[in-house]
């Protein structure tokens, strides 16, 4: 496997966007235990799949989210106005970042079932064309996890309230990759049960961790 060198470090950071207040869920998303370790923790995991400059954008439950988490991420960001939405979380996020970066990954917290094989692919893909963007397939749409080249970064800087990057990949034509487990987020206590099921039958089929 591919390793990331000291270069890939600075010039792709990734961003897990962990800032919402989970109200469907009725308690924190980031805290919940899946496969011995937290959401939170799952989906660090997965963002050192992408690269291993991992900055965690954190809004409600900050600071205890931090303090509960085991695995080390590269930095924290907070994002202040967590409250108007995905749009402002991912714009701190952005704007965290060093000027170095030729673009960035972006991750949501809830999607464990994520494959590790599709993000690798992902974070190669990127490397290879660091200038155009790329995402997965949600029913033919551009979606997270997805990466953003530097160039997206303004007309992202401009969205407001609870949008992701999906209506600027749109427009940017984002190479779209089939990614497993992209589908399946958690945000209300079903989809919990649904995905943790999911996971349980996963691991039961392959007879091992899905770490």
């Amino acid at each position: 496997m591919q390793q990331f060198d000291r270069h890939n470090h600075e010039a792709f950071p990734v961003l897990i966007l962990a800032a919402g207040a989970s109200r469907r869920m009725g308690r924190h998303k980031a805290l919940l235990s899946f496969d011995g370790e937290t959401l939170l923790d799952r989906a660090i995991a997965q963002g050192k799949r992408l690269g291993s400059n991992v900055t965690v954008v954190t809004g409600s439950g900050y600071p205890l989210i931090r303090y509960r988490c085991r695995r080390m991420a590269s930095s924290w960001c907070h994002a202040e106005n967590w409250y108007e939405g995905m749009s402002a979380s991912l714009q701190a996020g952005l704007m965290s970042l060093g000027p170095r970066a030729l673009g960035a990954f972006v991750l949501l917290l809830d999607q464990p079932l994520i494959e590790s094989d599709d993000l690798h692919h992902l974070a190669i893909a990127a490397r290879q064309t660091p200038s155009v963007p790329l995402a997965a397939d949600i029913h033919g749409k551009p979606a997270a996890p997805a990466y953003l080249p530097r160039a997206l970064w303004p007309e992202v800087m401009m969205l407001s309230g609870d949008r992701g990057a999906s209506s600027v990949l749109a427009r940017h034509e984002a190479i779209r990759l089939p990614i497993v487990g992209a589908f399946d987020d958690v945000d209300t206590h079903a989809d919990w049960l649904r995905v943790s099921r999911q996971f349980r039958e996963r691991f039961a089929v392959a007879g091992g961790s899905g770490n």
